[in-house]
């Protein structure tokens, strides 16, 4: 049996103002070192829409730089507890404006072999949530 890619990505949110402007900041660590970087202002939103938007995001990149996506191992790393916790079924998402998301979220899992998510401390996500200031402050990489 073939060993399954196992790519690391480290996703944030945030809006200055809740709703108000927001972005994203993701990293992306792939086997033999090789790692990507991207932020985006999304608009005006609030924390919780713009957490979400970063892990649709993120998996919607990761499946166009991933040779078999079905044939790999993704482990989300966000400090976003409520996140994680829906995502992951132990919290169900009351939010009608988040359920969309939520659930564009949840399809983009099902293309990958599999996908976990993992509640990090903030202090462990500072590379993400840098991206999501500079994408804020107009720094796009």
């Amino acid at each position: 049996m073939e060993k399954k890619e196992k790519i690391f990505i480290y996703t944030d949110g945030g809006a200055r103002g809740n709703p108000g402007p927001a972005g994203i900041g993701v990293v992306m660590e792939f086997p033999k070192g090789f790692k990507k970087i991207y932020n985006a202002h999304i608009g005006t939103a609030t924390n919780n829409v713009a957490e979400y938007s970063a892990v649709i995001f993120a998996l919607s990149k990761a499946r166009a730089l991933i040779k078999t996506p079905k044939d790999s191992v993704v482990e989300i790393r966000s400090d976003s507890e409520l996140l994680v916790k829906q995502m992951k079924g132990e919290y169900r998402v009351k939010n009608e404006g988040l359920r969309p998301l939520y659930e564009k979220a949840k399809s983009l899992t099902e293309e990958y072999g599999k996908v976990y998510f993992v509640h990090i401390p903030r202090g462990k996500n500072k590379e993400s949530d840098d991206l999501v200031n500079r994408a804020l402050d107009g720094d796009l990489v």
